[in-house]
C-alpha cells in the first residue's frame, strides 16, 4: 500500500510520506479548510479553476490565520490587514496599507503539494514520490468516504487500534500497511483507514468504504460505520490517557524557497532573462496583434500584479517589453499582445513571424512601475490600440473583486480591437471608440474624464500623442499629477547625450566619469555596480535611480513634471546631469 512501510530510510520519515489533510468535500465553493499535518496548521482552499492550494495557514504580515480569511476565488484574502495571496504560488499581490506599490516577489507564503485521490486531499512536506500510496482494495473500484473521525491519540495507537475494528461482530480481517489499514468485512466490503498525523497526541480517520453501497442503503451504512468508530474513539483516548504524554510536534517557520522556472543563473550584468518558458498558444487576436500564452517549462512561474510586464529576448539578441494581460490569480501561464510595427526594428517582426507554438523563449521575471491601486471610488483606464495589454489586466482584477472602473479602448476599426473575448466578459465596463479623429478622441476623452471624485484614479496606456492629450485634460479638469498615471510603450524624446560629467556613488565610495556618447547605466554596469533595466528607452522606470546632489537632465517620459521639478531620482538609462557632477544614492 505504501513505499517504504515503517523502515528505515528517507521513507520512515513522516515528512517524506503521503498524507490524507481533508476530504474532497471538505473543499466547498471559496471556502478556507483548517487543516492540520505533523503539528503545522494548513490553509486549503480551492480556486476557481480547480488547482488545490495548501498553504502554511499564516500571513506573513502579523501571523493571523489565513483560514479565517475569504477566498474570490483567485486570491485569498486576509482577514486582518488585507493582504492578497495568489492562486497557485501563494505570492502577496496587493497590501492595502500600501497600495502605490507592487509587493516585491519576497513576500510569498509557504506551500505544499496537492493531491486528491479515493475522495481525499493528500498532501507532504517534503514527499517522496509524485503520488500518495496505492490501495490495492480501492483500485478501480466505485467508493463511499465515511466519517472522518478526530481521535486524541497518536497515529501509531491509532493503527494499532484499527487492526481490532468489527461493527457488529462483522468478521474483519486486518492487513496493517504504513499509515493505514485495511480491514475486509464479512459482508463483502473493505474499508481502508487511512490516518492523519495531526500531532504528536492527536490524528483523525478517514476511512474510504468499497464497494459503495445502494444510495438507499448508505444511511444505514454510515451511521452504522460510525457508532463503531465513536466506540472506538473511546477506546483509543482511554489507552492514551494511560500511556504518558508525548512532545508536541513543533514545524519548522523556514524562509519560504522561491522555485522558478529557470535555467542556470545568468551573468548578472545587463538585462536578465532567468526563466524559460514555452510558447503553448500562439493565434491572431486582432488585426497585426498576435497573443501569446507562455507556460513554464519546470517549476511555477512567479508572481505578479495588475500592471506588469516581461522582457523577451529574442534570437536575433534584441530584448522587448510586453504587458501581462492575465487576470488575477492566472498564473499557470502568462499571456502578452505582441503588435506588429509597421516599421519594426526586428523585435514584433520575430515575434510574428519567427517565434511559433512550441518555441522556448528566454524572459525576465515581472516587473512592475505602472502599480494598479484598488482603492479608489472609481478607476478610468483608457488605452489606445495595444495600449490595451496592461490595462486588461487591471480591468480584470477590478471586475472580479466589483471595484467601480471603466475601461475605455481607443482603435481604428472592430478589427483592430484586441482580446475582444476578454473584453466581452467585463460588460458594461468597457467602451469601445472606433475610428474617431484626433479631435474626437480628445472630446470622448474628456467626456469620460468627467464628475471626478476625490478618490478617483485615471490609468493611460498607449501612443505618445493620445497619452499626451490625457494628461493635458486631466489637468484641465482638476485631476491632481498623482491620481494619474500612465505608461509609455516607447520614449518620443530625442535623446542628447553629447554632454560629459561624472557621478559620485555615496554608498560605494566611487567616482566615474560619464563621456559623451555613453548612458550612466552603461558606466555604471562597466565598473561593476549592476542596475536593474527594462526598456533602456526611459519608459519604463526599472533603472531609477536616487539623487542626493545635482541637477538631473531629464530625459525620460517616466516621471512627472512634479517629480522631475523634485530632482530626487532620474533614469540612469537616458537621463543624464545639467552639470558637471551629480551624488547618487548607489
Amino acid at each position: 500500500m505504501s513505499p517504504g512501510d515503517g523502515g528505515p530510510g528517507p521513507a520512515s520519515d513522516p515528512r517524506h510520506r503521503w498524507h490524507p489533510i481533508a476530504a474532497v468535500d471538505d473543499l466547498v465553493f471559496r471556502h478556507v479548510y483548517h487543516g492540520k499535518l505533523l503539528g503545522r496548521e494548513l490553509a486549503v482552499w480551492r480556486a476557481d479553476d480547480g488547482f488545490v492550494n495548501v498553504w502554511e495557514n499564516r500571513c506573513l504580515h502579523r501571523g493571523v490565520r489565513l483560514s479565517i480569511g475569504a477566498s474570490d476565488g483567485r486570491e485569498l484574502v486576509c482577514a486582518y490587514h488585507g493582504w492578497r495571496y495568489a492562486n497557485r504560488t501563494a505570492g502577496c499581490t496587493y497590501i492595502p496599507a500600501h497600495p502605490a506599490d507592487a509587493p516585491a516577489r519576497t513576500i510569498c507564503n509557504r506551500t505544499f503539494v496537492a493531491v486528491e485521490r479515493y475522495g481525499l486531499v493528500w498532501s507532504a512536506e517534503d514527499p517522496e514520490g509524485e503520488a500518495p500510496p496505492e490501495a490495492a482494495e480501492l483500485a478501480g473500484a466505485e467508493t463511499l468516504v465515511l466519517r472522518n473521525l478526530p481521535v486524541n491519540a497518536g497515529a501509531g495507537l491509532v493503527i494499532d487500534g484499527l487492526a481490532g475494528y468489527d461493527p457488529e461482530s462483522l468478521a474483519a480481517v486486518a492487513r496493517r500497511t504504513g499509515d493505514a489499514a485495511a480491514l475486509q468485512l464479512g459482508d463483502g466490503t473493505a474499508i481502508v483507514f487511512f490516518v492523519q498525523p495531526v500531532d504528536s497526541d492527536r490524528s483523525v480517520i478517514r476511512p474510504v468504504m468499497t464497494p459503495a453501497p445502494p444510495a438507499a442503503d448508505r444511511i444505514g451504512v454510515l451511521r452504522r460505520h460510525s457508532a463503531a468508530l465513536e466506540a472506538l474513539r473511546k477506546n483509543l483516548e482511554e489507552e492514551a490517557a494511560r500511556r504518558p504524554p508525548a512532545e508536541p510536534m513543533t514545524p519548522a517557520l523556514e524562509q519560504v524557497p522561491i522555485h522558478l522556472a529557470e535555467l542556470p543563473e545568468p551573468s548578472p550584468r545587463g538585462r536578465q532573462a532567468p526563466l524559460r518558458v514555452r510558447v503553448a498558444r500562439k493565434w491572431d487576436t486582432a488585426a497585426d496583434v498576435a497573443a501569446f500564452e507562455l507556460e513554464s517549462i519546470a517549476g511555477q512561474l512567479p508572481t505578479f500584479q495588475p500592471g506588469a510586464h516581461i522582457d523577451v529576448h529574442l534570437a536575433n539578441g534584441l530584448v522587448r517589453q510586453y504587458s501581462l494581460t492575465n487576470g488575477p490569480g492566472q498564473l499557470d501561464r502568462y499571456r502578452i499582445g505582441v503588435k506588429l510595427e509597421p516599421e519594426s526594428r526586428g523585435g514584433s517582426a520575430a515575434m510574428h513571424h519567427t517565434v511559433r507554438e512550441g518555441d522556448v523563449l528566454a524572459v525576465s521575471e515581472p516587473r512592475n512601475n505602472f502599480p494598479l491601486r484598488r482603492n479608489a471610488e472609481r478607476t478610468v483606464l483608457i488605452a489606445g490600440g495595444i495600449g490595451i495589454t496592461p490595462l486588461l489586466a487591471m480591468a480584470q482584477a477590478l471586475h472580479h473583486s466589483n471595484l467601480g472602473f471603466e475601461l475605455h479602448c481607443f482603435a481604428r476599426s472592430p478589427d483592430h480591437l484586441a482580446f475582444g473575448e476578454t473584453l466581452d466578459r467585463l460588460g458594461d465596463s468597457v467602451t469601445a471608440h472606433l475610428g474617431l479623429s484626433p479631435a474626437d478622441t480628445a472630446a470622448a476623452i474628456a467626456r469620460a474624464l468627467e464628475g471626478r471624485s476625490p478618490s478617483d484614479r485615471v490609468y493611460g496606456c498607449g501612443p505618445a500623442p493620445m497619452l499626451a492629450a490625457v494628461r493635458e485634460l486631466a489637468e484641465a479638469a482638476g485631476w491632481p499629477a498623482e491620481t494619474v498615471h500612465f505608461e509609455y510603450f516607447a520614449n518620443p524624446t530625442e535623446i542628447d547625450d553629447s554632454s560629459s560629467f561624472e557621478v559620485a556613488l555615496a554608498r560605494s565610495a566611487l567616482t566615474l566619469a560619464v563621456p559623451a556618447g555613453r548612458t550612466v547605466l552603461e558606466v555604471l554596469r562597466d565598473n561593476g555596480v549592476d542596475v536593474a533595466s527594462s526598456c533602456e528607452v526611459g519608459a519604463c522606470g526599472t533603472c531609477s535611480v536616487g539623487v542626493i546632489e545635482g541637477e538631473p537632465d531629464h530625459q525620460d517620459v517616466y516621471l512627472t513634471s512634479a517629480e522631475r521639478a523634485e530632482g530626487a531620482r532620474m533614469m540612469a538609462c537616458v537621463s543624464r546631469s545639467l552639470g558637471p557632477r551629480l551624488i547618487l544614492d548607489l
